[in-house]
Parts: C-alpha cells; sequence; structure tokens
C-alpha cells in the first residue's frame, strides 16, 4: 500500500470509543439511554428545546474532557507525514482529530464546539451551554442551536467528500458500524470509482463484505499498526 498517494479515511465513533466518548450503537451506548426521536430531529427540537439543548450541553461539555488516544494521533502524524492528497472525514462530533493534530479533517454531520444561528446562518465556535438561550456572536439574536446534522438533515459537505472519493486510490474505514448513510455507502462509490478499500474497526461492520481487506481489533492498536506501514513500508 505505501505506493497509494490519495486516501480517503472515514472515522466513526469507534476511533473515540477508547477515550471515553460514548459510541451510540453498541451495547450500552448512547442511544439506549436517550430515543433518536426526542434529542436528534428538527421535530425534536421544535417540540422541546430544553430537552435537546440540555442533552448537547451535556455532550459538549463531556468531550471537553477527553483527550486524543493513539489512533487519533497515528491518523495526525500520518495527515502531516503524507505528502499526497488525504482527507479524514469523520462522522464524530468530538475535535479529538484536531486536538491531535490533524488539519485535512471535514467533519460531515456537524460539531459539538460550533453553533448555528438559525437569524442569520452564522457558524461560530462554542465551548459553553445554551440552554440559557444565549446571543448569537455574529447578530445578537437568541436563536443559536447545535451545529449538528440530525436525523432528516443532510450532512454538511457532500459534495467535497464525493470529489475526494473521485481522486481516491485508497478508502480506509475507521471504528465505523456500517449502518448510517450516506457514509455507510462509501465503500461501495470508492470500489466503483475504483480504489482499493480498507476496513479497520474493533469488530466486523455490517459492510464488512464491501471492503478488499478487513482487520480487526482495538483503534489504538491497528489504525496505529497500519499507519506505521504505510509510512514505513519497508520496516
Amino acid at each position: 500500500m505505501a505506493t497509494i498517494p490519495n486516501i480517503v479515511i472515514l472515522t466513526g465513533a469507534g476511533i473515540s470509543a477508547e477515550s471515553g466518548i460514548d459510541t451510540f450503537r453498541s451495547a450500552g451506548g448512547l442511544w439506549e439511554s436517550y430515543a433518536v426521536e426526542d434529542v436528534a430531529t428538527p421535530e425534536a427540537f421544535e417540540r422541546d428545546p430544553d430537552l435537546v439543548l440540555g442533552f448537547y450541553d451535556m455532550r459538549r461539555e463531556a468531550i471537553q474532557t477527553k483527550t486524543p488516544n493513539a489512533a487519533h494521533m497515528a491518523l495526525a502524524r500520518l495527515d502531516r507525514e503524507w505528502g499526497k492528497d488525504l482527507l479524514i472525514v469523520t462522522q464524530n462530533l468530538d475535535d479529538l482529530h484536531e486536538r491531535a493534530g490533524a488539519s485535512r479533517v471535514l467533519h460531515m454531520h456537524g460539531e459539538h464546539l460550533s453553533v448555528w444561528c438559525t437569524a442569520c446562518d452564522a457558524r461560530s465556535r462554542w465551548k459553553e451551554t445554551l440552554i440559557e438561550r444565549p446571543p448569537c456572536p455574529e447578530c445578537g439574536e437568541p436563536a443559536l442551536r447545535p451545529d449538528i446534522v440530525w436525523f432528516g438533515e443532510m450532512p454538511y459537505r457532500m459534495d467535497e467528500i464525493f470529489e475526494a472519493l473521485h481522486e481516491a486510490d485508497l478508502f480506509v474505514s475507521i471504528g465505523t458500524s456500517g449502518a448510517v448513510y450516506p457514509a455507510a455507502g462509501f465503500v461501495r462509490n470508492a470500489r466503483e470509482l475504483g480504489a482499493a478499500t480498507l476496513e479497520l474497526n474493533l469488530e466486523p461492520s455490517q459492510g464488512t463484505g464491501w471492503f478488499d481487506e478487513a482487520r480487526h481489533g482495538p483503534a489504538t492498536q491497528i489504525v496505529s499498526q497500519w499507519v506505521e506501514e504505510m509510512l514505513n513500508p519497508s520496516r
């Protein structure tokens, strides 16, 4: 694989699990405590904004107490040292890729540390709570909501993602369930466009059969091993 120039990496909740961030779909995951329709849809926000804002206030506070793990650090190293095109597309709402040092990162489902003003359409970095309806830093209106793609909404920057997949020679999926679309379909898109495909996951995902190769184990181990192979193929 060391001669492959252009890489697209998709990351999911599994890469942050070893940092103590709850996954959504595993046993004991976040959706066992909260119903999707109560906290993660536009209708929920309209129906009970306090519940939704309180939920995301808790999540925003929690991620700020977590730190990047070895898998995040390995991908940040690959980002720094890989001389060709590389894009990390993450479904995660945390900022652990960036805190590890990665810069070529795209958040397709939004970010906990960002807010969107529904009055002026501005997006702002945000670390505090929203439950008290603070004013927008840009326009002053109390119209902020989490900058999160909820179920039923369109993921961000899809044109950029599909352009990167079109140019990719290797597509790598890390820590994903293979259950959430459109991200779950990226491996098929990549294959149809001629890219090699690799899954790195704790266990086989729902889409494992679509990958040319699959390696299973803790992300901190298998991602670090793969990055080392990519950067030092002769070892």
